[in-house]
């Protein structure tokens, strides 16, 4: 998907502080060992210090997997995708006290195997803390609130055009009110159980079983069908998931960490 330059910023910023804490950890330097399956996803530890925790994840299974760390109402805070069979991959993520879930998703669908992890205590200085990540952070930050407007006013026209079947302002539209979305993106897939139902694509929601919704499902309708039959359900939920993106992205505070992940 499209990357913004701040968003892409953010992340360089991001993988240069973290380089030293993921670099291939073994059990001495700490690093918590997950073994993913294609049945379970086994955590080497899941009552943790507050601070950066590294989880190595291993995928001993026959397909294709990812590993993610999910707060409450299944935030993301970290994860790692495409762990082919027999790899090992890195995630760093910087975690404060309260519990949270790990979930390993073989075949990269569904809502994955989950453990609990319980993280205690206070963090000395949390990485996030880090003058460099917390600038680029809050740069892009005020990036997103100076795109969330348009956003939300263009959203808008195209769904008023969907509604009142006017097909070829719907496709005039839709490429305007997805750029200000895919500026936001990286926000956007940090609330997990959003992302899929804004921005997914066909053969994900197939796989998931559940219905393909959002941008992609009215695309299909606009330029395969070339009419807006039976869209009407479709615009409204687009539109009120995408006001419930902003709303989250402001009211939530998102660590330097997670929006580098989401980038």
């Amino acid at each position: 998907m499209k990357r913004t330059l701040a968003a892409l910023g953010l992340a360089a910023v991001a993988s240069a502080s973290l380089s030293a804490c993921a670099e291939e950890p073994d059990a001495s330097s700490g690093a918590i060992a997950v073994a993913a399956s294609d049945s379970s996803c086994s955590i080497s530890s899941t009552d943790l210090e507050a601070g950066p925790a590294t989880f190595k994840v291993t995928n001993k299974g026959s397909r294709v997997t990812e590993f993610y760390v999910y707060a409450d109402g299944d935030r993301i805070m970290g994860e790692v995708e495409n762990v082919g069979p027999g790899l090992t991959r890195n995630l760093v993520v910087d975690l404060t006290k309260g519990t949270y879930e790990g979930a390993c998703k073989p075949g990269m669908v569904g809502d994955g195997i989950r453990e609990t992890l319980k993280v205690t205590g206070e963090a000395a200085k949390p990485l996030s803390d880090s003058e460099e990540l917390t600038a680029a952070a809050d740069s892009y930050e005020r990036y997103v609130e100076s795109q969330t407007g348009a956003l939300i006013d263009k959203t808008t026209e195209f769904v008023d055009a969907v509604k009142a079947g006017n097909v070829d302002e719907a496709k005039t539209l839709f490429p305007v009110a997805r750029t200000y979305w895919e500026r936001i993106e990286p926000v956007a897939e940090i609330f997990g159980d959003l992302d899929p139902l804004t921005d997914g694509r066909e053969a994900d929601a197939k796989a998931e079983g559940r219905d393909f919704t959002g941008w992609h499902r009215i695309e299909k309708q606009l330029w395969v069908s070339n009419n807006t039959e039976g869209m009407d359900t479709y615009a409204d939920d687009l539109l009120k998931n995408v006001k419930t993106v902003v709303t989250q992205s402001k009211e939530k505070p998102l660590t330097a960490l997670q929006l580098a992940q989401g980038s």
